[in-house]
């Protein structure tokens, strides 16, 4: 078995409101050394073993499912799972 961890960003183009929201919340409470913020998702997957191509699988659902690749970027990590 596998396990995949998905990073899952705003493309830099793209403005994040959240992240700005959650950025101005910090300098009001004394954290103004913050200079960007930028909000994502983290997603865990166990994939039990297969035949086909664990990248080529994992591309797949992130482009077809997982992602909005319009507007976000993603990275990922496989690893054996324990």
């Amino acid at each position: 078995m596998k396990k995949v961890k998905i990073y899952v960003t705003l493309r830099e183009s793209i403005l994040d409101p959240q992240g700005s929201a959650v950025q101005g919340s910090l300098a009001k409470m004394g954290y103004g050394e913050v200079e960007d913020l930028r909000i994502g998702k983290y997603l865990e997957l166990t994939i039990k073993d297969t035949e086909r191509d664990i990248d080529t699988l994992v591309k797949e659902m992130c482009e077809k499912v997982l992602t909005n690749v319009v507007i976000e970027d993603y990275r990922y990590e496989v690893e054996e799972a324990n």
